[in-house]
């Protein structure tokens, strides 16, 4: 009997998050090994209540959520099984923190148990793993657990206050409120700008072709005036049209020649490498991927993906990272294979090394690449969909080019002399620059490709789209095709997008690369934000009416933790807590004393909004008397101030100006590619709910026959994972509201209830 039991813990028990990282290990392990899936965090807070004993010393109250009991249980009797457990959960703070929770709940007492870091899921890093275990860096877990309780404090504490005075399901969390922040301050920004008017003298020129031969469109090229009668042109110095004409009148008959041509060489250095912030803005940009979504596919192209023969194998290194370094090795393969595809003109002499730029960067491991270079795009499409393609394409792309030769490109800036025929005949440059009118043109021409022939950064080059001049010659006469007098506007700064945000986030040190895609996901979820384009997901953020009254209570109440310093610098003292030169406790105390004395203000302070009505200048066009703002379980809407005898309400909108003007309801979309309404046969159009979009038919109100939109439409990502098959969780909407669905349906039918909108 005791040879049996010895027999069955023979075994060695690896536990990792997911059934395809487990998938990709077993293969590369082979016998001797059991490789079970946690799917994700084993442990968390109660939904229900704090979890926090403030008094004891801010110590965590965990619980097994119900969707995990049975893996819970399923790892307990595999821990029980084995000799040995080895915990190779991903290698940051939070897979550090997911271990130590998975020993927490399965009690291996007496095992060996072993913590095996690797930054990809290749058969070298992970045999180089398992031959140097280490044990549990409680450093990590303790920074972990602290911005875990940082959030809990703030959000269970904050957010009962936000349901008190404005409306129940809105939170504040200590980061996504300096997020909505930014972009609302950025929208107040675009409302207070004032245009300001300016004109341009700008010339369309030509070489002039020889005889017998028309001009072609290339020999064409735009200059722009930059100098009168030695005076140069500032960017306001023509505010008007007139003004502009002006100067057009005086050019009528001008002579134009080359002036002066110079020319100097530039090279153009390739981008570093994607880490996790830099990625989710080209794939936002070139691909029109959310973070979260980009997150997600770079999570199962990390973890492995099936390649036919090959079997699971993973593509790319570890994608939550902030550090910009390559391995030796990976810089000697990629070299090797530049050298075989486009020749040693390609490489640089000696392998580039790139600066971390991001401000705090402690979770360095190693820049996002492909696990090896010779496993080109094209080569495993087919064993890819469409989005883990196009996100492999882009990390492949942009790791190879930061491992190339720089670009040279030649630079020319020409200038051209106009003389009007009622000027003097000028002699020598100087008399020209002084009598007569200066236009400048620019334009470049690459000598050398470099690493362009692999990537286009976001600084463009002439393949995409920068100008070029024909070949000039100083003094040589050009023919005038169109003099122009153009108007231009400055304009206000940009809004954010979702990348943006991010990029605006990681410059000012809030927030760390595991934390960016779910920022964004909860900002739009609670309602604070929206995008301008619905369709678009990669489209400009704007506050909604939500966003701008909650965080102007929060700024105004909570001045500390809206503070972008106070938000770094906390950043700043979790990653002292991980380094374990900072305690975990002290840390805490004084973050809660700051937020006990606020709250205590904000309490008798704070305005309560359900209770009061903004006047407005709109009149009820059902009793005459003014309307006035209400805030409801949807939203803020118009309602008259004669309430209850007058019950009209409209939805509103403010101008630019912040005027608010009654509106109807706007269809979000109208689908004329969808089928008619299936009672009256009108055309079908997406409205919006309590419980997002759906289908309404154009007859309404005589006609309210309504349908759901299509699935795809109806789905948003999530963080989720299903705790069936690992695959992601979608929300969907159904007949009874929205819930959890796996992805992977029809394959995998697991759905379950979205939990409370608690904070």
């Amino acid at each position: 009997m005791e040879d049996k039991r010895v027999k069955e813990m023979a075994g060695k028990l690896v536990i990792v998050e997911s059934p395809a990282k487990a998938r990709t290990i077993r293969k590369v392990l082979g016998g001797g090994y059991e490789v079970q899936a946690s799917m994700g965090h084993v442990r968390d807070l109660p939904k229900s209540k704090l979890g926090v004993d403030i008094e004891a010393g801010f110590v965590p109250t965990y619980m097994v959520p119900r969707a995990k009991s049975k893996v819970v249980r399923e790892l307990r009797r595999q821990v029980e099984q084995a000799a040995e457990v080895y915990l190779a959960t991903d290698p940051d703070r939070e897979g550090e923190a997911i271990a130590w929770h998975i020993v927490q709940v399965t009690r291996p007492e007496g095992k060996p148990v072993h913590r095996v870091v690797f930054h990809e899921v290749t058969p070298p890093a992970v045999r180089e793993a398992f031959q140097h275990p280490r044990r549990l860096d409680m450093n990590l877990v303790d920074a972990q657990q602290a911005r875990r309780i940082l959030d809990r404090l703030v959000g269970y504490q904050i957010s009962p206050l936000l349901w008190k005075k404005v409306r129940r399901g809105l939170s504040a969390g200590r980061v996504q409120s300096v997020a909505v922040r930014l972009v609302v301050e950025r929208e107040r920004e675009i409302a207070a700008f004032k245009p300001q008017e300016y004109w341009t003298v700008e010339a369309n020129l030509a070489q002039i072709p020889p005889p017998g031969k028309g001009r072609q469109p290339e020999d064409v090229f735009r200059a722009v005036l930059v100098s009168v009668r030695g005076k140069k042109l500032g960017r306001f110095d023509l505010k008007t049209q007139a003004e502009a004409q002006a100067i057009i009148n005086e050019l009528e008959g001008a002579t134009y020649r080359v002036l002066h041509l110079q020319k100097k060489e530039v090279r153009r250095r390739p981008l570093p490498p994607f880490i996790t912030s830099t990625l989710q803005q080209e794939a936002s940009r070139r691909l029109g991927m959310a973070p979260g979504r980009t997150m997600r596919i770079a999570q199962q192209l990390y973890e492995g993906v099936e390649l036919g023969e090959e079997g699971s194998v993973g593509l790319i290194t570890y994608m939550r990272t902030d550090s910009t370094a390559v391995s030796p090795l990976a810089q000697e393969e990629a070299r090797a294979f530049i050298a075989g595809k486009w020749g040693t003109s390609y490489l640089p002499e000696k392998p580039p090394v790139y600066k971390t730029k991001v401000a705090l960067a402690q979770e360095a491991h190693e820049a996002i690449r492909p696990t090896s270079v010779y496993r080109e795009p094209e080569a495993i499409r087919k064993f890819l969909d469409r989005d883990q393609f196009r996100l492999y394409d882009l990390i492949w792309k942009r790791f190879l080019a930061s491992q190339m030769a720089p670009a040279i490109l030649e630079q020319t800036v020409a200038e051209v002399l106009a003389l009007p025929p009622t000027r003097p005949s000028p002699t020598g440059e100087q008399g020209d620059r002084e009598m007569g009118y200066i236009f400048r043109a620019t334009g470049s021409v690459i000598r050398f490709s470099g690493f362009l022939v692999v990537y286009q950064d976001e600084e463009g080059g002439p393949s995409a789209g920068e100008k070029f001049l024909p070949p000039l010659r100083e003094g040589e006469p050009l023919d005038l095709v169109q003099l122009l007098a153009l108007q231009h506007f400055t304009e206000p700064p940009p809004r954010y997008t979702e990348a943006t945000l991010i990029r605006e986030l990681e410059k000012r040190g809030i927030g760390r690369p595991s934390t960016y895609a779910p920022i964004m996901e909860t900002i739009r979820e609670r309602g604070y934000v929206e995008r301008v384009d619905a369709r678009r997901r990669n489209s400009p953020l704007r506050p909604t009416e939500l966003g701008f009254l909650v965080n102007d209570l929060l700024v105004a109440h909570f001045p500390d933790i809206l503070d972008y310093n106070f938000t770094s610098q906390m950043e700043e003292r979790l990653d002292k807590i991980a380094a374990g030169s900072l305690a975990r406790v002290p840390v805490l105390e004084e973050f809660h004393r700051a937020l006990v004395t606020e709250l205590a203000r904000a309490e008798t302070e704070m305005r309560d909004v359900r209770r009061e009505a903004e006047p407005t200048d709109v009149l009820c066009e059902v009793c005459g008397r003014p309307m006035v703002i209400r805030w409801g379980k949807n939203g803020p809407f118009l309602s008259c101030s004669g309430y209850p005898e007058c019950k009209n309400a409209r939805d509103f909108a403010r101008t630019p100006e912040g005027k608010v003007v009654p509106v109807e309801r706007p269809a979000v979309e109208v689908r004329e590619d969808l089928a008619p309404c299936e009672k009256c046969g009108s055309p079908m159009t997406v409205k919006q709910g309590r419980f997002g979009p759906f289908l309404a038919c154009t007859n309404y109100p005589a006609c309210r026959h309504t349908r759901p939109l299509p699935s795809e439409a109806r789905e948003e990502e999530t963080s989720e994972v299903c705790e069936k098959c690992g695959r992601p969780m979608v929300l969907r909407r159904g007949r009874y509201g929205p819930f959890l669905a796996c992805s992977g349906y029809p394959e995998c039918r697991n759905t379950r209830r979205v939990a409370s909108r608690k904070p």
